[in-house]
């Protein structure tokens, strides 16, 4: 009878430890929050998008409005282009600007939008002009780097 008791409890913590491994998996795999299907499509080309993937969230006023829903590189302007689908309760002027921003330091990449004061919105397909790429810390940290070195070298 103890024995069966013993399993039990272990079968329960078992089955809570799995739960627990797919809610974080899901949490991890950006599977939760604002469903897309009912949206529209908006692109913007980017100089450097980073370490931006497919899925990452769409944020306005840190609230997450879309989601990233294709990467691509275009041969014509040599820039990423990046596909996103905004839910549809979210409307946003057409002069909206798009910048790659990272969560915390070393965080997740993201995509945020600042609205315009256009009258016009954006529609299914449009594409938006004002960008900002992702900024590269390897970049950022090689200019400052190479800045020091230059004053370290004019010698007085």
């Amino acid at each position: 009878m103890q024995r069966t008791t013993v399993d039990l409890w272990v079968g329960i913590f078992v089955t809570a430890g799995l739960i627990g491994l797919l809610v974080l998996a899901l949490k991890v795999g950006n599977a939760s929050s604002v469903s897309v299907s009912d949206g529209y499509t908006i692109t913007a080309d980017f100089d450097n998008i980073g370490g931006l993937k497919a899925r990452a969230p769409v944020k306005s006023a840190g609230v997450v409005v879309g989601r990233v829903e294709q990467i691509a590189f275009d041969n014509e302007v040599l820039r990423a282009r990046v596909i996103m689908r905004i839910d549809k309760r979210y409307e946003f002027p057409k002069d909206s600007s798009v910048s790659i921003l990272t969560s915390g330091l070393l965080g997740d990449q993201f995509i945020g939008i600042d609205g315009g004061g256009d009258v016009e919105l954006l529609k299914d397909g449009d594409r938006v002009r004002l960008t900002q790429s992702a900024i590269v810390l390897e970049k950022v940290i090689g200019q400052f780097l190479y800045g020091k070195a230059a004053e370290g070298g004019s010698g007085d």
